[in-house]
């Protein structure tokens, strides 16, 4: 059975708190560290660190956007993303920031944390890859591809992405181009497209959001959870 408790951080006078989920013996373990969606910590994402519970892993939820957002309205909560997103290596810090709380806590193995998002979250886990920072993978779920425009860094981290080919804030362009960019990085890298899948197809409310191009498909987040495990089997046996 899973035990979860909340993780207070400041990051540049913001409060911060993250989510982390693991097992009731404390002992430490290989973790993977959930960049949420661009609506912040949610149950979702918590759901989903159950599920790495249940199979032998950590998993901590990191809060980008503060204390005071969770829960907070759609609009308010990409006013945030836009925010963060508007100053690319402010952001950096900030998910070296995160990076540093996960290795402090004591049941998480320092040297074995992989980097996960979804969405906006996405975009992150690929940011910090290119930060160089001394990941074991970096991994997109329906992530947003555009580089961050900084000093290019070599990527030592693994880094898999699990897209949907009609996803309308990647075309199939960006999917190239990323592809180009981690080959040049030196990156060990795969990119997992589905055919016939759109944007936010891990989460089963994706379509209750009305946007073209954004829904819910229970067979490619099957898929990618399959190929996600695998990875990580292959990391850390």
């Amino acid at each position: 059975m899973s035990s979860e408790r909340r993780v207070p951080h400041e990051f540049e006078g913001e409060n911060l708190e993250s989510v982390f989920v693991g097992r009731r013996d404390g002992a430490a373990r290989p973790t993977v560290i959930l960049i949420p969606t661009v609506m912040g910590v949610s149950d979702l994402e918590i759901r989903f660190g159950r599920q790495l519970v249940e199979l032998g892993y950590n998993a901590l939820v990191a809060d980008l956007f503060g204390k005071e957002f969770h829960g907070a309205a759609r609009d308010v909560c990409f006013g945030e993303m836009t925010r963060l997103r508007s100053d690319r290596a402010a952001l950096r810090r900030r998910l070296q920031h995160v990076l540093q709380v996960a290795r402090d806590i004591d049941e998480v193995k320092s040297d074995q944390i992989v980097v996960a998002g979804y969405c906006f979250g996405g975009q992150c886990a690929l940011d910090l890859a290119r930060s160089g920072a001394d990941i074991a993978a970096a991994v997109s779920f329906h992530g947003l591809f555009d580089p961050p425009g900084l000093p290019k860094e070599k990527i030592t981290a693994k880094v898999v992405c699990f897209h949907g080919w009609d996803d309308p804030m990647v075309p199939p362009d960006a999917v190239v181009a990323l592809g180009n960019e981690l080959t040049e990085a030196g990156s060990d890298w795969q990119i997992h497209a589905y055919g016939h899948v759109g944007h936010g197809f891990t989460n089963p409310h994706a379509s209750d959001l009305q946007i073209d191009g954004v829904a819910y498909n229970a067979l490619a987040a099957e898929r990618r959870w399959t190929s996600f495990i695998n990875l990580l089997e292959e990391l850390f046996g």
